[in-house]
């Protein structure tokens, strides 16, 4: 059986060290300025520097480029493109159909993969995105197992689906967060999540709290809970899922590499055996649930119920 990627999304150059010795095969960086809900910031020298050192791994490293595009930044696409290029990134993940274009245009041999947060949903779509230039889907985090099996099925791409982390529930390309302080006479200062991992929106009516926070792409609300797919790797497996995510946005360093190491567990024992794995996965789920944030329940997303908008 062939073992699926296990890409995670690190925090710096020295995470990305840490997490190859936890079992990772490839990491997706970047910077906000071209990327969106990133678990950290990386220059093109800390780029450079993570490509160095995964490719004398036999890693890969990936560039979130999966913003949206103002006229003020599509100036900006070909340079960092032909940037990445030159460095040996091994792909980029975007949503905007410029970076398509530069691709053309530049003469790039880099590979794209397609992502679009929410629209990623069907595999025709899929399809006509690999038709013009991406080898790889990046699926909506609201669909079921049965639907990312199905377009497993009939995708003429890769297929990349999250199995752990939060997920986001809303972005708005307004500066939430810092109007509000604003209309309060109240100045607050943007600093790229680093200072805002404790802001939640509460809603009591559900017993839920929603992490938010505000960057140069907009305000970012996530979801109350943190999606846990460990004790549901067979069937994903099974189908050929290409790439396993695990996103690290707003979790501590030492727990992003600790959840890698489990998960690299449960994709090597399925790999064995069914039932190598089915022995091991309540006790991986356990190790889990113990190092959880308190207030970030564990749940398995939308994989198994209907999507509720």
């Amino acid at each position: 059986m062939k073992k699926p990627e296990l890409l995670v999304t690190p925090q710096s150059v020295a995470h990305i060290e840490q997490l190859i010795e936890a079992g990772a095969d490839a990491f997706l960086v970047g910077e906000q300025q071209f990327g969106l809900r990133l678990a950290g910031e990386f220059t093109l020298e800390e780029i450079e520097k993570s490509v160095e050192l995964a490719h004398a791994s036999n890693k890969k490293v990936y560039v979130a480029m999966n913003a949206l595009y103002h006229n003020d930044r599509v100036d900006l696409l070909r340079p960092y493109m032909e940037k990445l290029a030159a460095i040996r990134v091994d792909g980029i993940t975007f949503g905007d159909p410029a970076v398509v274009m530069v691709k053309r245009e530049a003469n790039l041999d880099i590979s794209l993969h397609w992502n679009t947060e929410m629209t990623a949903t069907n595999w025709f779509t899929a399809n006509y995105w690999g038709k013009r230039g991406s080898n790889r889907a990046v699926l909506a985090r609201e669909l079921s197992m049965d639907e990312i099996i199905e377009i497993k099925e009939n995708a003429e791409v890769a297929i990349e689906v999250q199995i752990h982390g939060m997920t986001c529930m809303f972005q708005s390309k307004r500066s939430l967060l810092g109007n509000y302080f604003l209309y309060q006479d109240k100045a607050m200062e943007i600093d790229n999540r680093s200072g805002q991992k404790n802001m939640f929106l509460h809603d009591k009516e559900r017993h839920n709290k929603y992490p938010i926070y505000e960057d140069a792409n907009g305000t970012h609300i996530f979801s109350p809970n943190d999606m846990c797919l460990i004790e549901e790797l067979g069937e994903l497996m099974d189908a050929g899922i290409d790439s396993f995510k695990i996103d690290g946005v707003l979790q501590e360093a030492t727990y992003v590499t600790k959840v890698t190491n489990l998960y690299r567990q449960a994709i090597d024992a399925y790999s064995e055996s069914s039932a190598a794995y089915d022995e091991l996965k309540s006790d991986l789920l356990a190790e889990i649930e113990e190092m959880q944030p308190e207030l970030r329940p564990l749940d398995t997303g939308f994989f198994f119920k209907e999507t509720v908008y």
